[in-house]
């Protein structure tokens, strides 16, 4: 059973359990951390958990140290992510939780690989990358990431269409896809950003539309629910 323990004022060995494998890492000084189940490698592991970390705090999930140690910040960091995107929440870093990061197993103690996108084909990447930049290449990444999330909510949604191609084409539903934008070829930010949406992070928390209240002119999209804007866009439910 995995369990909090404190350390005070010495240095021991904790562990992380990153998808199947569990490693020991050092920490010290007043850290609640993971209790050990296996010994791996204590050197990957610290890597691994900076990587966790990174991510966590590049989404604004975690404010502590990108040091390698689980502590209980990057724990309850987990947590939230795992509750926001519709994980389990038990603060442990699994397989799915690595996925929803962008993070895949080959990636992990050193690998180089690039984020998988399990689940999808070179074409849904490139079609929502396109989307993304019509849509909000002047946006902030997280911005551009949000964009990318609503197409994959209204996909998992039963009142629009079930592909990726169904959804960014669905007449009427995208300005980018009436002018003509959406053959613009995308840039290495939008192709990230599509990654990182179709692994799981969705800034805008399920919504399935967004508007420029700058520019939009349907008194309709005015009535739906507000839950977030970032940049220049207003995402609603």
């Amino acid at each position: 059973m995995v369990k909090g323990i404190k350390i005070c004022a010495v240095t021991v060995l904790a562990v992380i359990t990153l998808g199947c494998a569990s490693a020991y890492i050092v920490t010290s000084s007043n850290e609640s951390v993971v209790e050990p189940t296996a010994i791996v490698n204590a050197s990957s592991a610290k890597s691994d958990i900076k990587l966790v970390q990174q991510k966590l705090k590049n989404w604004g999930y975690y404010t502590g140290a990108v040091d390698g140690i689980y502590g209980s910040k990057t724990k309850s960091a987990v947590r939230l992510f795992q509750r926001r995107n519709g994980l389990a929440v038990d603060g442990i870093v699994g397989n799915k939780t690595l996925a929803a990061m962008g993070i895949s197993q080959s990636k992990l103690s050193g690998g180089n690989s690039s984020s998988s996108v399990a689940g999808y084909s070179n074409s849904d990447v490139k079609l929502l990358a396109r989307l993304i930049y019509a849509e909000a290449r002047g946006e902030s990444y997280q911005g551009q990431v949000a964009v990318g999330a609503v197409v994959l909510n209204r996909v998992k949604s039963s009142s629009f269409p079930n592909t990726i191609s169904g959804v960014i084409y669905q007449p009427y539903a995208f300005t980018c896809v009436n002018d003509g934008q959406i053959n613009l070829t995308p840039n290495s930010t939008a192709l990230k950003a599509a990654k990182d949406a179709m692994n799981g992070w969705d800034p805008t928390y399920g919504c399935l539309y967004y508007y420029n209240p700058k520019v939009a002119t349907s008194s309709w999209i005015y009535s739906r629910p507000t839950v977030v804007t970032i940049g220049n866009h207003v995402f609603a439910l």
